[in-house]
């Protein structure tokens, strides 16, 4: 079920807590709450920004009608209520755009508002900004590991179905050329790409045995000689053989999905080439992630197909975003418990680079305080308007820009950045706060 209306999309102590602060002066105070991560996932050198369109999206959508009320108003006292059936934010929200690198303590997000408007939208725009930005985290240095061969998505089957529409979109901006998803096709504009799987072959089975040979012939017919066909289902060998009987030498493609799979593409790139069919490309699937993609770069492998390490927690760890109230009435505020400190007051963000266009720090300064200045580099503000007064700022970026703005942004990383091994964020952060 599509659920449009996303006010229930939280935690009940968002609403217990706007409920307690209404009964005092609190609720109505000048508040200023900030998105960021204390840390990169281990391992990782750099994260990427993604779902903050999506965030907005939802914002419009945040309305407590009457289906919504009938669930909240068990639990709560009749003045809250009576506030949720008006709420409508009307506070400022700056972020990093989508396709932005961030790195620890970078402000993704900057929340201003009453109190109460603006802790409602904690849970919200975390599980927005988690999820995306960590499949698109994972996708970059999938994309990265890549070299410019292609990788279509295809985890799906690996997600919640919806999580699956929003893992795909974060997958594009991240590089990614394709999904298997059509409703991220639908809702977001991403190519979608697909042909067959092993239960097509198998289901040509006969009295007499396996008909691999029929199963091709009736994908071509379908879908052309240019079609990609499933070659692992029974014997590799065989199925390349069969393929290029099947469909000539102008074949599009042959998909392998199991096995050692940098061995069995160059086995089958020296037959498709004995078979006449030079210019059959060659698809590789199978739990692959980044590790594995970089393995397979030396080998003729023509593309990737990604979905398990891509979707899941084991490819794509938790951005670990917070959502912390750093200011209230103009006056700093600050955690304090060990190891989960945060630096109090509203903070805007440049980052430094070379005139090369490689980045050495970002600089995270008061708000309100001048921009600082770096003799001989260039510096650029990180934060840009996304909505004010409650309405979302016109002519923001596209899909396709922060696509194209994150592949510049990843040219820019120092060289040690790109690497898959572990080691320091790539960019320094560092404090001016003065």
């Amino acid at each position: 079920m599509t659920i449009r209306n996303t006010a229930l999309l939280t935690d009940q102590y968002e609403l217990t807590m706007v409920s307690a602060a209404l009964r005092n002066p609190i609720a109505h105070r000048q508040c200023v709450f900030e998105v960021f991560a204390r840390r990169l996932p281990d391992g990782r050198r750099y994260g990427v920004v993604a779902g903050t369109a999506r965030i907005l999206d939802a914002l419009t959508q945040f309305r407590f009608g009457d289906d919504e009320i009938a669930v909240v108003e068990r639990f709560l006292d009749e003045d809250t209520v009576e506030w949720l059936r008006t709420f409508e934010f009307s506070g400022d929200i700056d972020g990093y755009r989508e396709g932005e690198l961030y790195f620890p303590n970078s402000p993704i997000l900057t929340v201003r508002g009453t109190f109460a408007e603006a802790v409602v939208l904690e849970t919200l725009i975390l599980s927005i900004l988690n999820h995306d930005s960590a499949i698109a985290s994972a996708a970059a240095r999938m994309v990265s590991a890549a070299s410019r061969r292609p990788i279509i998505e295809m985890g799906s089957r690996r997600t919640h179905e919806w999580a699956a529409v929003a893992s795909a979109r974060a997958a594009y901006l991240a590089g990614v050329a394709a999904t298997s998803n059509l409703e991220a096709a639908r809702t977001y504009g991403v190519p979608s790409a697909g042909t067959a799987a092993h239960s097509f072959t198998l289901a040509f089975t006969e009295p007499d045995g396996t008909n691999e040979k029929a199963a091709f012939a009736a994908q071509i017919e379908t879908l052309g000689v240019g079609t990609t066909l499933l070659v692992d289902t029974f014997d590799i060998t065989q199925g390349v053989r069969n393929a290029v009987e099947v469909a000539g030498p102008e074949l599009g493609a042959v998909r392998i999905d199991s096995g050692d799979l940098g061995v069995l593409a160059r086995q089958v790139r020296e037959q498709l080439d004995e078979l006449g069919a030079p210019n059959t490309k060659i698809v590789v699937s199978g739990d692959l992630d980044e590790y594995a993609i970089a393995s397979l770069r030396a080998e003729p492998v023509d593309t990737y197909g990604v979905g398990t390490s891509l979707v899941t927690g084991s490819g794509a760890p938790t951005a670990g975003m917070v959502y912390k109230l750093v200011e209230v009435d103009g006056i700093p505020v600050a955690k304090r418990a060990s190891h989960k400190e945060s630096k109090g007051g509203a903070k805007n963000a440049v980052r430094v680079a070379r005139p090369t266009g490689t980045i050495v720090e970002e600089i995270l300064y008061r708000a309100g305080t001048p921009t600082p200045e770096v003799p001989g580099h260039d510096v650029r503000p990180l934060q840009i308007p996304l909505v004010r007064g409650g309405r979302r700022v016109d002519d923001l970026p596209t899909l396709d820009d922060a696509r194209a703005f994150l592949a510049d942004g990843l040219v820019s990383l120092p060289w040690e950045g790109l690497g898959l091994s572990h080691g320091d964020p790539a960019v320094p952060t560092r404090f001016q706060l003065g």
